[in-house]
């Protein structure tokens, strides 16, 4: 059986490989082009050996014949002159950076979390607008291409800076990503804005133009003033963006913790050593969490009651947390306990984490009888309603309403990061094969047969092992991205770090009590 050794190589092979984006021949193209590659850009622009929180760096993985690697975008969080800022990068290797479905919302996600955590926006522009054949998933919908216009004209109305540079073309709606920011700086003789270019010029209105005089970065800078500065190259660019961040004010730096971060005891091992492969096998929680926080040190909270959920208080880098984690169904006076716990948190705004590895909510006449509905919609409705930020971390199953009360995608929170051994459906493949074959053959249809039946549960099975992998889940964004077990800490760190220094809602906050 693979175990988490083995996943992890192979999640950091498929990293590898997004990271090379189009391939070797586009690679070429591009540096034929005097082009850098976007993950260069992002270095020079970002202070010297600090982090860089990459999101959702397998979008798209699998899908389009692999063709678009990363969604043809790089979206991800990092320090310019000590301010946090949102980076978001065009790929012009993959497919010329064109947007498709998956490029559109792994954009906008970026934008959701810049906005969020007030988070100034870098745009590092080489986009050739929608890619056509997909126009009907990218174009007209209200979570499409437009929606991330209207999302950073929102921004930029609440007072959250927009920088774009421009080094390639930006064509039809990727010319409103400079056009719509507060400052531009564009690359002589690469960079190009035109909301038509000449192929779409030449059919509407006959008129033949060569891209640099329609579009190019001496025209926009010196006559239409679309661009604010002109660079005569990338690194010149990628410094006048620099010295634009450095300018930009009393924008919010990163709140220091309270308290001096503790690396976990050596005692617990590492969160690897605990990841669940096997997830009919039950694992230690406790020492789950003990590897992660701060000290190891975790103030467990009624830890005598409704035991399937482990909730209680640590630390992660200095900053305080409250950690909800599974260790079996969750029952009746697990979810209230739950609920209780929550609601505490929120007095106290203290941010929580979800550990999810879940099977869902108990069923059974003797759940029914005790109010599992009701129960279980007490914590749904503490998850929904806290205040304080909410992280989730899918380190094993995730199924069912056990995925919606532990804090799922649906939840909202700030940031959802799932493990490679992790799974996400409504049910696992065994209880999902068991309920199609059962209701086929209770179908008023004719009889199945027996090799019928055998049939449909090979399929079931097969449709839901693979729909549940997190390779297709974070493909589609239903995640930030597939962190290795060992991870998980700093990037909690990073992700809190962000939310520190917010100003609190110190309205009435009502503590459910038991």
């Amino acid at each position: 059986m693979t175990d988490i050794t083995d996943l992890v190589a192979q999640l950091r092979e498929a990293h590898r490989q997004a990271s090379q984006g189009g391939g070797e021949r586009f690679r070429a193209r591009h540096t034929a082009r005097g082009k850098l590659f976007v993950r260069d850009r992002i270095d020079m622009i970002l202070d010297p050996q600090t982090a860089f929180l990459e999101l959702s760096p397998l979008a798209a993985h699998g899908l389009y014949g692999g063709e678009v690697p990363g969604a043809g975008i790089l979206t991800g969080i990092g320090l310019i002159h000590d301010r946090p800022c949102m980076v978001i990068a065009n790929d012009a290797t993959t497919k010329g950076g064109s947007f498709f479905a998956e490029t559109v919302r792994k954009h906008s996600r970026a934008q959701e979390i810049a906005q969020q955590h007030r988070l100034p926006c870098i745009y590092l522009v080489d986009c050739g607008g929608a890619f056509l054949p997909e126009q009907d998933r990218v174009f007209p919908d209200q979570d499409h291409f437009g929606g991330g216009f209207w999302r950073q004209c929102q921004m930029s109305a609440s007072g959250i800076p927009q920088i774009s540079v421009v080094f390639g073309g930006c064509t039809a709606g990727g010319a409103y990503i400079p056009a719509l920011s507060d400052q531009v700086i564009m690359v002589k003789g690469t960079g190009r804005i035109h909301l038509g270019g000449p192929p779409i010029v030449k059919a509407a209105i006959n008129e033949i133009v060569d891209g640099e005089t329609l579009g190019g970065a001496e025209m926009h800078t010196q006559v239409s003033g679309v661009s604010d500065h002109i660079a005569p190259d990338e690194e010149t660019a990628l410094q006048m963006l620099r010295d634009l961040v450095a300018n930009l004010g009393d924008t919010r730096r990163i709140t220091p913790p309270a308290q001096a971060s503790i690396a976990p005891l050596d005692t617990f091992g590492t969160p690897q050593d605990h990841a669940p492969v096997d997830l009919k096998r039950p694992i230690d929680m406790r020492a789950l969490i003990k590897s992660m926080v701060d000290g190891s040190g975790f103030s467990e909270f009624k830890p005598d009651y409704g035991k399937s959920l482990i909730t209680g208080f640590a630390h992660i880098h200095g900053y305080p947390v409250g950690i909800l984690a599974n260790d079996g169904a969750l029952f009746s006076e697990s979810s209230v306990k739950g609920a209780h716990f929550i609601e505490l948190c929120d007095q106290r705004h203290i941010p929580l984490i979800f550990l999810q590895n879940i099977t869902g909510f108990m069923v059974g006449t003797e759940a029914e009888r005790g109010g599992i509905a009701k129960h279980s919609s007490k914590l749904v409705y503490a998850v929904s309603n806290a205040r304080v930020p909410k992280y989730t971390v899918l380190v094993g199953g995730s199924y069912g309403a056990g995925n919606y009360g532990m804090c799922g995608r649906g939840f909202r929170p700030r940031f959802l990061f799932s493990w490679p051994n992790a799974r996400i459906a409504t049910m696992s493949p065994d209880v999902a094969s068991t309920v199609v074959t059962d209701l086929r053959r209770a179908s008023l249809k004719s009889p199945a047969t027996e090799d019928e039946i055998a049939a449909l549960d090979a399929r079931t099975r097969a449709q839901f092992e693979e729909q549940s992998d997190p390779y297709y889940a974070t493909a589609r964004l239903w995640d930030d991205g597939i962190l290795e077990p060992n991870q998980t800490r700093d990037v909690l760190g990073l992700c809190i770090a962000l939310a520190a220094g917010e100003d609190r809602d110190t309205g009435p906050r009502p503590v459910y009590r038991m």
